[in-house]
């Protein structure tokens, strides 16, 4: 798989299963400025984690942001609920408006071929809820942010990428 993930140019070559199970091709955002987060609806990083998203999400979409949430049920069971109790979980209580995707493995041999992928251009193992991947509008991987890192932290690093002052 090494040499399959290292032969990738772009995240756009990748398809994903979003809430309802449907296929769509990370193409779609081609231009667009991605971050891709693990998310879990039951750790002790959620609220945070997900009000700055939001937050984040509404400040720059006109300029091209899309956050990719992809819950992820491998650390501690904290993302337990079904792809539509957790979407309406956070398009309720968090007001998510950016596409919430299918439940995906992060870590292991069943590992969503994406985050394969991502890891494979930075980093090892995914530690734990929210770990967060910075891309840029040619699907290429810019940065990755440990879980315990708030998404309002690295704001600059996501109006550099946009290209807004």
């Amino acid at each position: 798989m090494a040499s399959e993930s290292s032969s990738v140019q772009s995240i756009h070559v990748f398809t994903v299963k979003d809430a309802k199970g449907n296929d769509i091709e990370l193409s779609k955002y081609k231009g667009k400025v991605l971050l891709i987060v693990n998310v879990a609806s039951q750790c002790g990083l959620t609220t945070s984690n997900y009000t700055e998203l939001a937050e984040l999400y509404q400040k720059y979409k006109d300029q091209g942001l899309e956050i990719l949430a992809f819950p992820c049920n491998q650390f501690n069971g904290q993302e337990p609920g079904t792809d539509e109790e957790i979407t309406n979980f956070v398009c309720t209580r968090f007001k998510a408006e950016y596409p919430i995707f299918s439940k995906v493995d992060v870590n292991g041999s069943d590992a969503a071929p994406l985050y394969k992928y991502l890891k494979s251009v930075k980093g090892d193992e995914i530690e734990w809820n929210f770990a967060k991947f910075l891309v840029d509008r040619d699907g290429k991987l810019v940065e990755r942010y440990a879980p315990t890192t708030t998404p309002l932290t690295f704001e600059s690093d996501i109006k550099k990428v946009l290209g807004v002052a």
